[in-house]
Parts: structure tokens; sequence; C-alpha cells
């Protein structure tokens, strides 16, 4: 059941929180574009149809690219033409899935893919690189285009598709029926906004099951201690700062590969941040808030418990991008309690934030405003929305034929519950950091301000370990690295295989695991990301070793557990607490 926000002692928190119902909004533009929000999960028309403009008024006034554009047709077609005599003469990309299953080589099928390969290929030729239009609106044109070619795939239609012929006959249309039963689940689901075919996945009892205490609440934020399994532990603890889009136990799910739990049996005294998630209520919520309520509150109770000890400081996501905030505006006040910094797949210079990024613009920002206007925050469907389209292929449509042609259900693991227990954000806050960093990139250029002063992560002493993952479409490993950049400190990067979930939860016992490690002293010559992947060896295996071994290094003295809990911050309840489980 959710806690009100009334039910937090003011004593225990200074965050201030309007309990109040949402006055009624008089502005009859953001009911409209709130309406048009709900249609299109958030995201602007009006931004897409300023960047066909650009492009398509550019290229009007490039005869010559045209003629290119006209000659690349032709010399398309007349491969489609031997395709169609049954030679092989282009092939998916590396990733594409879609065509893998062996009744996609005999024919037709074959030319089916082959046209529609070629296709796609001379479509992402047209909409690439044209002199004049703007960055961003090339990338949004050309991003644009590859979704609408992707819909229109062989692979999702069911006439087109033999894998889904071949079901057909095997079952007697028995596959269609089950795709309708997964249509009216799926659709009962999303007006219900509870998520179904889920409950083996509890959390409390299959996921985030490593025992602890709450030791902390006020109105944003508990705060987790996990109890101590090993006689001794390093004196300088570990605080995990996760994003506030996602629930913490991502890195607590199932015991056998939850970083909390293997943390704790390297001997370090753990604690962890769980996010409220609110409501409406919470729209007027900052960005330094979540700063002050969050992290520093956190900070002050963590080094309660251990008697003064520094902080290990780990942020995950936009988790870390707050801790550095945080620990950057604690190096300009002289505040020493940290005694390293972990990033996982954090981004502290947003210039380069990969295709995430073509989803903020200004025209974007003003829509998704009126948006969290009327309703006070941002559901966690309308940003899974952008997220989804990054990867469309696997995301999207290749689990709509799955789920609706092939009437199958892929079976629910631990990740995918997590990743069904979405998040919301409130709409004060979440505008500020999409303009302040996705935007402006404004802590990058040291126009970021805390108080009335900027903060820069030049500033910060402490040693650094960043984790990138290889194919992480939300956070590319090459944005991560940009705090070499940004940081004159010991910093060791890590770049892991996988994505920037499956990239992090990596236990040791996973198989087809590697990584690359490599240190950059304090007062090293900058090397640059293609440069340092060249360098860096590949090693098997899981990063959380290495990551131990660092924290190892870095902590001063092994102690007996501190207690759970102070005289100061008693223990209020089990881990995982009440925040975690509200929807």
């Amino acid at each position: 059941m959710p806690i009100n926000s009334s039910h937090i002692p003011r004593s225990a928190s200074g965050l201030e929180v309007d309990t109040r119902s949402p006055s009624p909004v008089l502005d009859h533009d953001v009911m409209l574009h709130a309406l048009q929000g709900r249609a299109t999960s958030g995201l602007s028309p009006y931004g897409l149809g300023l960047a066909f403009l650009d492009w398509s008024l550019h290229l009007a006034n490039a005869p010559f690219r045209r003629a290119e554009l006209a000659r690349s047709a032709g010399a398309h077609w007349l491969r489609l033409m031997r395709a169609a005599a049954g030679e092989s003469v282009i092939a998916p990309k590396a990733g594409d899935r879609r065509f893998e299953d062996e009744a996609w080589r005999r024919y037709p099928f074959d030319l089916f893919r082959q046209a529609f390969l070629l296709g796609e290929d001379w479509w992402a030729e047209a909409t690439g690189p044209l002199p004049g239009v703007d960055r961003r609106h090339q990338r949004i044109v050309s991003f644009t285009t590859r979704q609408l070619a992707d819909m229109a795939s062989p692979s999702n239609a069911p006439f087109l598709n033999p894998e889904v012929i071949e079901a057909s006959v095997a079952t007697l249309g028995a596959n269609f029926a089950d795709g309708a039963a997964n249509l009216f689940s799926d659709i009962a689901e999303t007006m219900s906004g509870t998520p179904s075919g889920l409950g083996e996945h509890i959390v409390g009892r299959d996921l985030a099951v490593t025992r602890g205490k709450i030791v902390f609440r006020n109105g944003l934020i508990e705060l987790i201690q996990y109890a101590p399994t090993t006689l001794d532990v390093a004196r300088e603890p570990v605080l995990i700062v996760p994003a506030w889009i996602m629930k913490y136990y991502i890195l607590d799910l199932s015991p056998e590969n939850s970083l909390i739990r293997h943390l704790v049996a390297a001997g370090h005294t753990v604690f962890a941040i769980s996010w409220r998630n609110p409501g409406p209520e919470f729209r007027d919520t900052s960005f330094d808030d979540y700063r002050t309520e969050g992290v520093m509150a956190a900070l002050s109770a963590v080094t309660d418990i251990c008697d003064g000890a520094k902080v290990h400081a780990c942020g995950y996501c936009l988790g870390g991008t707050l801790l550095t905030i945080a620990a950057a505006a604690m190096a300009r006040e002289h505040d020493e309690r940290l005694a390293s910094i972990t990033l996982l797949c954090a981004q502290t210079d947003f210039s380069d934030a990969g295709e995430l990024q073509l989803f903020i613009t200004e025209d974007q920002l003003a829509f998704l405003a009126d948006v969290m206007r009327e309703q006070g925050y941002l559901d966690s469907r309308q940003m899974a929305g952008a997220f989804q389209l990054l990867r469309s292929n696997d995301l999207i449509w290749s689990r709509l034929v799955r789920s609706y042609l092939l009437g199958e259900r892929e079976h629910p693991n631990d990740l995918m519950a997590w990743n069904a227990d979405g998040t919301r954000m409130p709409a004060r806050m979440h505008e500020e950091y999409l303009r302040r960093l996705f935007l402006n990139d404004e802590f990058a250029e040291g126009h970021f301000l805390v108080g009335d002063r900027p903060v820069v992560a030049s500033d910060i002493r402490v040693p650094f370990f960043v984790v990138g993952t290889e194919t992480d479409h939300v956070a590319p490993w090459r944005s991560v690295y940009k705090i070499h950049l940004l940081s004159d400190a010991d910093l060791t990067f890590v770049l892991t295989s996988g994505g920037h979930n499956a990239g992090i939860v990596s236990e040791p016992d996973h198989p087809h695991r590697h990584f690359r490690i490599a240190e950059r002293p304090t007062g090293a010559l900058y090397v640059g990301p293609d440069e340092w992947l060249a360098e860096a060896g590949k090693r098997d295996g899981s990063w959380w070793p290495a990551w131990f071994e660092w924290l190892a290094r870095q902590s001063s003295q092994r102690i007996a557990p501190p207690p759970m809990g102070s005289d100061h911050y008693p223990a209020l309840d089990d881990a995982p607490g009440s925040y975690v489980r509200e929807h």
C-alpha cells in the first residue's frame, strides 16, 4: 500500500511536499497538449515535423544529391533482380535477429527478406548527412525513417513471415487465438496500470531479499542498511545511489545475481537508497531536493552509523550523475566524507548522449512540460516508450510477433519483473534535469548551479571507478568515457559486455561475459576512447571481482561490522521497506 507523504513526520524530512489535490488547470492549451501526449507517449509531433521540413527543403535544393540517390536506387533495383534470380546480394546487419530462422532462406521468403533489406539500406543512404541540415534534425529524420522501415519489415506481416505461416499450419490457427488472448491481456494490463504475468516474482520474497533494515526514512527516500555476513568488514562503507527512474533492486534481484549480496559477501558494509515513487503531490519537487533529501541525507545517516568513516559512494545511471553533482558540491564546500566514487553507466557530459538525446529538444521539453503540468509527473510508461524505440526491433516488433502472431509468451525472469515495475518522475525535477543536463549540458560546461554558485567535476579529488557497457543505448560508453575530460583524479575505467542493465547485472558465474579495464593515474595524459579500446586487453568473466578488489585497495583497514542503525538512526523496518512497493 502506498505511503502518503503526510504519514512521514515533519521532523523526519525537510522536503516540502504539497499533499493537496492539484488545482484545476485553466490553460486550455496545456490541457490539449496533455491529451495529445497521452496519444503519443509524451513525444512531441511538432519537433518531428520541423526536422523533416529542414531535411526536405535542403534536399530539394541539392539536385546533384538527388541524382546520386536516383543512381543508387537504380543500382539497388539491379541487385533486387539478381536476388530474384536466386543470388544472395545483401545480409542483415550484425545484431539483427529478425531473419535468423532457416525458413527465411527459402524462396520466396528469401526474396522478401532481401527486398526489404535493400530498401532499408537505400533509405539509410537517403537520410544520411546533408550539408546545411541541423545535425539534430538530420539524426531525427534518420532515426524516424529507420523506425518506419522497421514497421514495414516482412517479419511483421503474418502472410510474409514463414515462421508464422508454419505455426499456423502446425496449430490449425491456434497461434492466432493465443495471440488474441495475449493482446486482450496486455490491454487489460495497460488499462489497470498493474503488470500481469509476473506474479511469481514478488518483491521481498523472490526479489530484493538480501537481509537488511530501513535505518532512515524521509519524504523522498528510505535508506537500507544490509546485514553483514562476514566476521569483519572494510572500515569504509558503500552507499549505493540508484537512478530515481528505476527501482533500486535492479542491484538486488535474485540472490544469485544480486550485486548487493555479492558486495556484502566480499566484506563491505552496504547501504542503498530506495527512492519514493512520486505521485502528483510531488509535482514541485526539484532536482536539488533529490540531492539534499536523497544523497546528502543518506550520507549523513551512513557516516553517523559508521562512526564517521569515509564512504565509498556508488551511483547507477542518473543516480551516478546526481552523485557526481553532489560530490562536486561537497568538494566546493571542503566536505571530505567521500573515500571514492563509482559510476555505473552514468554520464557526466551529455554533449553526445546517444539517440535518446533526439527526444530532448526545446520543442519536446515544452510539450512534455505541458503533459507533466497537467498530471504532476511523467508516467513510467511514457518514459519507457522512448527507451523501447532505441531498440525497436528487439523491444517492440519482435515481441509483438512472438506474442500476437505466434501466440507465445516469454517466460518472465527477475530482470523482466523489475523492468515491469516502473516508477514516475516529478514534473519539476524531470524538466530540470532534462533541460539542464541533456539539453544544455550545464554540468560539463561549468554552468550547473548548486545554490547560487557553479559546481564542476574537476574539483573532485577522490578516485573514480567508472563502468560503461558495450551495447548501451541509454548511456553510450563513449559518452560515459567523457569523465576523463572532466576530472584529473585517479580514474579506473571498465568497459564490459552487455547493455545498460544486463552489463551491470553480471554475476561471476554468468556465461559469455568479458570486460576491459585500465587505470589513468592522476596527472596522466588523455587517451581517447578508440585508442583506449585498442590498448585495453579483454578479460573473460565478470567485472564485479575487479571492482571488489579496487574497493579493498581504497579502504583503510578491517574492523568489526558496525551496528544496524544508531541512536540517531534506529532501525525502522525490515528491508526492502515500503517505498519500493509503491506503484
